[in-house]
């Protein structure tokens, strides 16, 4: 068995184990990086990049559609889906070289192998044979994969996960989508513009559950505009598998519901990567799949750092890149900031996009703010009716007595871009006056920022 010794060995290479293993390079740290797969993880391989790149061309699809009302004409409009997961596979091997090509350049020693933790050690299987990383520091950076319910699991034929739906066998043609998280309502979107006639089941009171109920409510008009079933407080308690069919046992408003789909994607929740890692061995607690930490990602363990999707929620890929440097930064000696979940966005690029930060209006409320809320419609936009994208909201939540900006929550055409400003705002922790005698460019959907901030203390200009 080979042994070499680093500073810090990084278990997996998604956003945010080849984000702490650069950063710790930077800082002068020898660094070694093990991974199993793929470098950059599920993110870059089989998860938001790839996801982003099938979206693009649907998107652009649906606007070709609609080539007509911009005073163009296209015909015989097509698609072919096998050149469109090409492009998103190709998007996808472009960016792990990227990440290849930065081990490289930060001289970070990489290790293609299983790793298991061993008192300040961790041994790896390799190809080869087995290796000995001796460190002072790891961050164990496994990452997450999808849940699979019992009597729901995939199949790769008839029922998908979201790695199936990203290199599809075929074209579904009546589909069913269990869960309408980020994944779930995604994947519905891709394959509903490109005319699959779609039904989402979602066992909470709402689609996208975790948002504001407004914008939940709006997605879900544009969702149903679109051709699109939805089923809420609605759960699959059973598949029957047939030859190219699936039968789905749907429970609603107490009755089963029998609905037959040629296929199934099951996008309900994801478990952290916790097993075969040796941590009950290393004294490590797990709680319900994900590492028990503290703000700064400790375990509890001496020198043991667990980071993005396997130390829990908020299960994002920028969370994961910033607990990465921040935990870099720790071991380095340097004086970091824990992270606040409440201040990092979420995205979802579904048609139309949802983008939020902060507190929804019902938990600002459930925390006992007293608030002020804002509102401004798309339509009430120059640029998005220019761009014929009239349908969106804008909606801010303040505190009333301090003008804090407690929350921001978007729907519509390019919101996942829009929502940094007020993240950057949070963090600056700007108040309403602030953000109220910051002058926006015109034209822009930046001005429904600024608007909606009006309207929360009755001074919108456009509505």
């Amino acid at each position: 068995m080979s042994s070499k010794s680093f500073d810090i060995v990084v278990i997996g290479s998604g956003p945010g184990g080849y984000v702490a293993a650069i950063r710790a390079a930077q800082l002068g740290l020898n660094v070694g990086l093990v991974e199993r797969e793929n470098l950059g993880g599920i993110c870059l391989n089989w998860g938001c990049i790839p996801t982003k790149a099938l979206l693009r061309s649907s998107e652009i699809f649906h606007q070709m559609e609609r080539a007509k009302e911009y005073g163009l004409s296209a015909e015989k409009i097509g698609f072919d889906l096998k050149a469109i997961v090409k492009r998103s596979r190709g998007v996808a091997g472009q960016m792990a070289a990227g990440v290849k090509g930065l081990m490289k350049k930060n001289k970070i020693t990489v290790v293609m192998g299983e790793a298991t933790l061993s008192k300040g050690k961790v041994i790896v299987k390799t190809e080869a044979g087995t290796e000995e990383l001796v460190a002072k520091n790891i961050i164990i950076a496994t990452g997450a994969r999808a849940r699979e319910l019992p009597g729901l699991e995939a199949d790769g034929d008839l029922v998908w996960t979201y790695r199936h739906a990203l290199d599809p066998v075929r074209m579904p043609k009546k589909l069913l989508v269990i869960g309408s998280g980020a994944i779930g309502i995604e994947f519905a979107s891709f394959y509903n513009t490109l005319g699959a006639e779609t039904t989402v089941v979602e066992v909470m009171d709402r689609v996208l559950p975790v948002e504001d109920k407004d914008i939940s409510a709006f997605a879900k008009k544009q969702f149903v505009k679109q051709g699109m079933n939805i089923m809420e407080k609605a759960m699959v308690k059973k598949l029957d598998r047939g030859k190219g069919t699936v039968t789905a046992h749907i429970e609603v408003g107490g009755k089963i519901e029998k609905h037959t789909f040629d296929t199934v994607i099951s996008a309900v929740g994801i478990v952290g990567n916790v097993e075969n890692l040796g941590l009950e061995d290393a004294g490590i607690k797990v709680d319900r799949t994900h590492i028990v930490t503290d703000e700064y990602c400790r375990t509890g363990v001496e020198g043991v750092f667990a980071i993005g999707d396997v130390a829990g929620a908020p299960w994002l890929a920028h969370k994961a890149s910033h607990e990465g440097v921040m935990v870099a930064e720790l071991i380095a000696g340097k004086k970091v900031h824990s992270i606040k979940p409440e201040s990092i966005a979420g995205c979802t690029y579904c048609h139309p996009q949802v983008a939020s930060v902060g507190y929804t209006e019902a938990k600002a409320i459930e925390l006992g703010y007293e608030i002020k809320v804002g509102k401004f419609p798309f339509v009430g936009n120059g640029k998005a009716v220019a761009l014929g994208e009239a349908q969106g909201l804008v909606k801010t939540v303040f505190d009333a007595k301090t003008g804090e900006l407690l929350g921001a929550h978007m729907v519509g055409a390019e919101v996942t871009e829009l929502i940094q400003g007020y993240v950057i705002g949070r963090t600056l922790e700007t108040t309403e006056e602030e953000l109220m005698n910051t002058v926006f460019p015109h034209p822009t959907l930046s001005e429904m920022m600024h608007e909606s901030v009006l309207a929360a203390y009755g001074r919108a200009i456009h509505i």
